[in-house]
C-alpha cells in the first residue's frame, strides 16, 4: 500500500504533535504509519492498513458501525495515553471538511512552533507540555505565546525562560478553558 501521510495517524492524531516524534535517538518515532511502527501492535494499523488497505479509519465503509473505532473515539474524549487525544474528534471533522492536505499543512505549522518552543524555552522537562499545548491551542494562540515569551524572557536563564513560556501558555489556557495535561 502507498502511504501518503505517514505523520497523520490512522485514527486522526497528528504524529507531528507527539512527544515521541520530537525525541532524538532510537526511541524517535517518525509517524504512526512508518515501517518502524507497523509492528507495534496498534489495532488500527492491523485493521485499516494490513487487513483493509486503507490509510484512515474514517475512510472505512464500516467506520460508523465499527465497535473498536467507536470505543476509541469515546475513550479519547476522557483520557489520553502517551499523547494528547483531546482534539481527536475535531481533527477528524477538520479533515472531512477541509481535506487531509489542509490538515497536514496546519500540523506542519504547529510542528514548527513546537520546534521553536523546544529550541528556545525547553529546560529539559517541557517536551510533553509543549506538544499538548500545540495539540489543543490554535496556531495564532501559540504564535502569540511565543511572542510574549520572547518579550518577557530577555536575559533570563533557560529555567526561567521555560517558566515564562509556561506561564504565558497557562494564562491562555485558563482564559480559553484548555487543559494542558495528559488526562489519565
Amino acid at each position: 500500500m502507498n502511504i501518503q501521510y505517514p505523520e497523520i495517524g490512522i485514527c486522526g492524531l497528528s504524529c507531528r504533535l507527539c512527544p515521541h516524534y520530537h525525541t532524538e535517538g532510537a526511541s524517535k518515532c517518525s509517524g504512526c504509519k512508518t515501517e518502524s511502527r507497523m509492528g507495534a501492535g496498534c489495532p488500527f494499523i492491523t485493521c485499516a492498513l494490513k487487513k483493509k488497505g486503507i490509510e484512515f479509519c474514517w475512510k472505512c465503509k464500516e467506520n460508523k458501525t465499527c465497535e473498536k473505532w467507536m470505543k476509541h473515539k469515546e475513550s479519547a474524549k476522557k483520557a489520553d495515553s502517551f499523547t494528547c487525544y483531546q482534539n481527536l474528534e475535531d481533527n477528524i471533522a477538520f479533515i472531512q471538511k477541509n481535506g487531509v492536505d489542509e490538515f497536514e499543512h496546519t500540523q506542519k505549522i504547529k510542528e514548527h512552533l513546537i520546534n521553536g518552543m523546544l529550541r528556545e524555552f525547553n529546560d529539559g522537562r517541557s517536551k510533553s507540555y509543549c506538544c499538548i499545548a500545540a495539540t489543543v491551542m490554535e496556531t495564532g494562540e501559540l504564535e502569540e505565546a511565543l511572542t510574549q515569551a520572547h518579550q518577557n524572557s530577555d536575559g533570563l536563564d533557560i529555567r526561567e525562560e521555560s517558566r515564562v513560556l509556561h506561564s504565558v501558555l497557562d494564562e491562555i489556557a485558563r482564559q480559553r478553558n484548555y487543559y494542558l495535561k495528559l488526562r489519565k
